[in-house]
């Protein structure tokens, strides 16, 4: 557990839970606790999707089961959703909250793996599963940090739809990079995605908007092996399609929803400023 904590990270999720509590004036250090339960959580899913998708690396570091092996993995991964409920238990509020959207985190992983196995998976489906699997953890860290502030249910439901926006625009972002952005920025491999053929909204709309013209690149790349795909012929493809264009547009305006959803919030303007700069550094991400 100590090795996986110890690798590199943002801790986005904690701190968001400290950044909400104290934008409602809350007392951050008895948000402490429920902070670090977010992130053991978080941590848990990391450890079973590593050995679940058979991940070699971590942040650049071996993973858990590479280290040791599956069952320590495993083992590992528990104790630390144990240690996550641990922190949660001193605010049945925040408790409740926390355990309905880690419940929809776990439906989330379930998704994604389901994909692999279909044919055909809808923009909407796809839209649904990150909601789960990625957004409303940052939701619920949000929530919690109000809960724990005396927030009442409005300002809670309000802060916690920021960040969901901002979490489902982030993974976008995350998609789109991958296809577009430049690696000596981004630190991707352009492309890698497409490769594997994951299905991203990106993919699943270049294929729609493919169909709907009659033509036949993404496809036909999709039914050769991933090692012989044409990556670039599939860019350019997804460019002159107007999936680019599309899945831009999709983000800014999910970026824009969580920004008013902030603002909406009752609290003074310049308590929102943290936020604000948290928000502003995950939309600002090198494409």
């Amino acid at each position: 557990m100590a090795y996986l904590l110890r690798l590199p990270a943002k801790r986005v999720r904690p701190i968001a839970t400290l950044m909400a509590c104290e934008l409602f004036d809350g007392d951050v250090d008895r948000a402490m606790e429920a902070a670090m339960g977010i992130e053991l959580f978080h941590s848990f899913t990391l450890m079973h999707d590593d050995i679940m998708d058979a991940s070699p690396l971590r942040r650049g570091r071996p993973t858990v089961h590479v280290q040791w092996d599956v069952n320590t993995a495993i083992l590992s991964g528990d104790a630390m959703l144990v240690k996550a409920y641990q922190c949660m238990a001193e605010d049945s509020r925040a408790l409740s909250v926390f355990s309905r959207y880690a419940l929809q985190v776990c439906e989330g992983q379930a998704m994604d793996m389901a994909f692999e196995r279909q044919v055909e998976v809808t923009a909407d489906a796809y839209m649904d599963m990150i909601r789960r699997k990625t957004a409303v953890l940052l939701a619920c860290a949000l929530e919690v940090g109000a809960i724990l502030a005396g927030a009442d249910a409005a300002q809670q439901t309000a802060i916690g739809r920021f960040g969901e926006q901002l979490g489902l625009a982030f993974q976008l972002r995350d998609d789109h990079i991958d296809a577009f952005g430049d690696p000596s920025r981004s630190g991707k491999q352009r492309g890698g995605d497409l490769r594997a053929g994951k299905k991203t909204w990106l993919l699943i709309r270049g294929l729609g908007l493919e169909r709907g013209r009659g033509s036949s690149t993404l496809a036909d790349q999709l039914r050769m092996p991933s090692i012989s795909r044409d990556v670039s012929a599939m860019i350019e493809g997804l460019i002159s399609l107007g999936a680019r264009d599309e899945s831009e547009a999709r983000i800014k305006a999910l970026e824009s929803e969580a920004m008013a959803q902030l603002e909406a919030v009752d609290t003074a303007n310049d308590r929102k400023s943290p936020l604000r700069s948290l928000a502003a550094g995950l939309m600002g991400r090198v494409a």
